[in-house]
Formats: C-alpha cells, structure tokens, sequence
C-alpha cells in the first residue's frame, strides 16, 4: 500500500471513506459488546434487585481483596478496606478478622468476611460501610434503603443495621434488626419516615452490629447494600 503523501486525491479521497466506514462498524459492534458486558455484569452479580431499583453494590471486601488479608486482635478503629471500618468497645479483644475465599458455589461474592471471636469483654463489633456518592445522587424521602447479609453463626447472636444520612448540621439515624431465616437476612429502611433535607444530603453510612460476640465464629458471606423507590398505591 502506497504512503497516503503519494496517492492521487481521488484515491486518498476513497480510501479515507472507506477507513470511516470501516471505523464506524468498529465503534459501532465496540458500543454494544460493551452493552452487552454490563448487562451480563448486572444479571450474574447475583444480587436480588426489587422492582425500580436505581441503584446496587456488593460492599468492597465481598468483591476485592484487602491487605492485610488477616489481622489478630484489631483495634479500634480498624481499616479493613474499601470504605469499610471495624469498630468495637472492647478493652480485652482475642479476635481474628480475616478475608477467606467465598465458599465453592455461592453466587456472586468473590470473597467473605471472618470473625473468630475468643475472649471479648465488650458488647458489640460493627463493620461501618461509607455509602459511595452514587448511592446519594437523586436520594429522596421517596427511597427505601435495604441490605441484604448472608451470614453464618456458630451461636445465634443478634445483628442490627443502623442506616446514617448527614444532611447539613443534621443527621438521621435509623436502626432495625436484621431478620434472618436459615443465613439470609435482610432489613429495610423507609426513608418516608425521616426528616432528611433532601437538597443537603453530604453523606451516609451503614453499620453492621454484632452484638454479643464473645466465643464464636462469625462468617459474613455477602453484604449488599441498594435502593429503590417505593411503589405507588
């Protein structure tokens, strides 16, 4: 093939064309594998979306691995990564907190979080998840806000969700238990029943609290946090 500064300019003209042509093909099947990669990425995440729901995520440690993968006898506060903090009120705290593998055939999580819980003279352990700015786009008092666990207990113990928005000077609280059957559980907030300034929303987290964990193994398997808008009666 002759260097374009050669050709007669009604071939460089032809060949030219037939280069956009070619290109536009390209970046036309380019737009919709990518299409098709996102909406395979949306329906083999595994997360149970309700109807409407705007927005979705995995929290980070179920899908990246942290460093260090293991810690003996975290303090407070700990940074176990991806926007997620370990806190406790223990004084005397023999725990391991470790990132294991997610077990053979469960969908969706890459990884799971651990507790071996040993002498612990404390009340509780909490996992707070810093919600990303997309989470907040458009949050209204129309919103409901859920997360959804699965999570195995050598011993039952109880395990709420507090859901925090900071609005201006103010913040809003609201704490549920989470209801479990068999290692799926699952809680709700109606953000209806807030008085949350919808036009200064600066920030929100959710803390996952363990209550009780002295001599036990916790297994955090999956941990989604979503929203969606309430149904119209």
């Amino acid at each position: 093939m002759q260097a374009p500064a050669v050709l007669p300019a009604r071939d460089l003209a032809s060949l030219h064309s037939q280069m956009r042509m070619t290109r536009d093909r390209i970046d036309g099947l380019a737009a919709q594998a990518q299409l098709a990669l996102l909406q395979r990425a949306v329906a083999d995440d595994g997360i149970d979306r309700p109807d409407q729901c705007d927005w979705a995520e995995r929290s980070a440690p179920w899908r990246h691995r942290v460093t260090p993968r293991g810690q003996v006898r975290p303090g407070s506060p700990h940074q176990v990564g991806g926007g997620m903090t370990l806190f406790h009120d223990a004084a005397e705290a023999d725990l391991v907190l470790r990132q294991d593998p997610a077990p053979p055939g469960l969908h969706g999580p890459l990884f799971a979080l651990v507790f071996e819980v040993y002498r612990f003279d404390g009340s509780f352990l909490s996992l707070v998840q810093d919600l990303p700015e997309t989470a907040l786009q458009g949050l209204t008092r129309n919103h409901f806000v859920s997360v959804h666990l699965r999570m195995t207990r050598e011993h039952p113990i109880e395990v709420y969700a507090r859901l925090n928005v900071q609005h201006g000077p103010n913040q809003e609280q609201l704490v549920r238990q989470i209801a479990f059957r068999d290692d799926i559980g699952r809680a709700e907030f109606d953000l209806a029943y807030t008085k949350i300034n919808e036009k200064r929303i600066e920030k929100a987290w959710l803390d996952l609290i363990l209550e009780g964990p002295e001599m036990n193994r916790l297994a955090i398997l999956d941990m989604v946090v979503l929203r969606a808008p309430r149904a119209d009666i």
